[in-house]
């Protein structure tokens, strides 16, 4: 099943004291592209989530925003600098003893005293941070694909509608091009009938001029090579694999062939079926430009 590079993913979870949020989301572009919003210190996480997504997205430019709280416990320590707290302790007593004064140093005292207490961020356990954010990327990305897989069913449906009409066409002027021939040649016949009235007319001479005409207007290997293009394109339509590329170039070739067959039309009615034709092809090209 083809997939579309368009999608949108998010998923909230609570995961080992963490409450984390990912939400992604891509667009179509040539190649695979990844940018990330993580919270401070968790930089770590973007070279993994990067390839996390690679395996799900060959192309495409993807956005990925990861909120993580800690709900359980702090990611802060706090501790007592206690030569410090010795130190003026040892200050005070001294002071008391010395002077003879009373000793009522409180807690709520000392711990106005500057750099008392030491605060500094507790360090990070990546591999279990990574478990837990990518147990909620997976969740996300779960939803990601899904959307992906339902546009690509649409545009699927659009494309092989569309294969269908350029048949539809590619038939008629099949079944066309050599009744012009024919007409061609009654044409011809007529008017040198006209110009020559009961004088004789080279039969041989008409045939090889008509011969002439229906191999300059001949489109048969155009045609086949239309056939056979769309074939390809069909077949492409019902793979797992990312194909966007492939399909691209095939709408090239089929752009090429249908140009070639409106060179050489020499009638209305054909020249009107490569109009449509080519209206088709270049829908078809701005479609598959949303394919993986």
């Amino acid at each position: 099943m083809i997939k579309s590079m368009t999608g949108y993913g998010r998923a909230q979870k609570l995961v080992d004291g963490m409450d984390i949020t990912v939400e992604i989301k891509s667009v179509n572009h040539r190649y695979f592209e990844f940018s990330s919003r993580l919270p401070r210190n968790y930089g770590f996480l973007d070279e993994k989530l990067k390839s996390f997504f690679n395996s799900a997205l060959a192309r495409g430019k993807m956005e990925c925003y990861v909120q993580i709280e800690a709900v359980e416990e702090p990611d802060t320590l706090i501790s007592l600098n206690h030569s410090l707290v010795k130190g003026y302790l040892d200050a005070y007593k001294e002071l008391a003893d010395t002077y003879g004064i009373e000793n009522d140093i409180k807690v709520s005292n000392i711990s106005r005293v500057s750099d008392i207490f030491m605060v500094r961020k507790q360090a990070a356990d990546e591999d279990r941070i990574w478990a837990a954010v990518s147990e909620v990327a997976k969740a996300a990305l779960d939803g990601f694909v899904a959307m992906r897989e339902r546009e690509g069913a649409r545009l699927r449906d659009d494309v092989l509608s569309r294969l269908d009409e350029i048949i539809s066409n590619v038939e008629f002027i099949e079944k066309r091009s050599p009744e012009t021939v024919a007409e061609y040649n009654e044409k011809l016949l007529g008017r040198l009938r006209e110009m020559l009235g009961d004088a004789h007319i080279d039969e041989q001479r008409i045939l090889t001029e008509a011969a002439i005409f229906a191999d300059k207007i001949a489109v048969a290997e155009e045609t086949v090579r239309l056939r056979s293009h769309i074939s390809q394109l069909r077949s492409f339509l019902d793979s797992s694999e990312a194909i966007g590329k492939k399909m691209d170039f095939l709408v090239q070739e089929l752009n090429r062939e249908a140009n070639t067959i409106g060179s050489k039309a020499q009638d209305v009615e054909i020249a009107r079926r490569v109009v449509a034709v080519k209206a088709e092809i270049e829908k078809i090209r701005e479609q598959i430009q949303n394919i993986e």
